[in-house]
């Protein structure tokens, strides 16, 4: 029995695009780093993955400074190197060089004590699919509203 203790969620990345499938990796962390994580100072918002070498590094995700971390403390925004099998990886690239895909951080979780980031392979959204997907969203809350459905 696993326990998901699920930190922080990239909203962002399905209002901005389509998610088609998502991977479960591993994140190499400093020290404190896993303490600001638990503490829930982390932001994933502006973050992105990307295949160099072979390996899988994370950019712009933000940890805080611990702040009882004094010198140990690490650089917030400092590439992280994410976890996977030589065979996702090499699927990871396939993808990658599709038109269009992008690896986006979905969601930052602790599964078994161990931290995890929930990656997406994701392709952009144009700005009409953003407002058709507005538009469904508002014709379903009103069709609710009509049935007497509100909360």
């Amino acid at each position: 029995m696993s326990q998901v203790k699920v930190v922080t969620e990239n909203r962002r990345a399905r209002h901005d695009y389509f998610i088609e499938e998502t991977i479960e990796a591993g994140i190499v962390l400093q020290g404190t780093e896993v303490k600001s994580i638990r503490l829930g100072k982390v932001n994933i918002k502006d973050s992105f993955a990307r295949v160099e070498n072979g390996e899988v590094f994370l950019y712009g995700m933000h940890i805080s400074p611990y702040e009882q971390g004094n010198r140990f403390n690490h650089d917030p925004l400092r590439p992280r190197k994410l976890l996977l099998h030589k065979r996702e990886i090499r699927r990871l690239i396939g993808k990658t060089r599709e038109d269009g895909y992008t690896l986006v951080p979905t969601k930052l979780y602790f599964s078994n004590g161990k931290c995890k980031v929930e990656l997406g392979i994701a392709k952009g959204k144009k700005l009409y699919d953003k407002r058709e997907a507005a538009a469904k969203r508002d014709a379903t809350r009103r069709a609710q509203q009509a049935l007497g459905h509100d909360r």
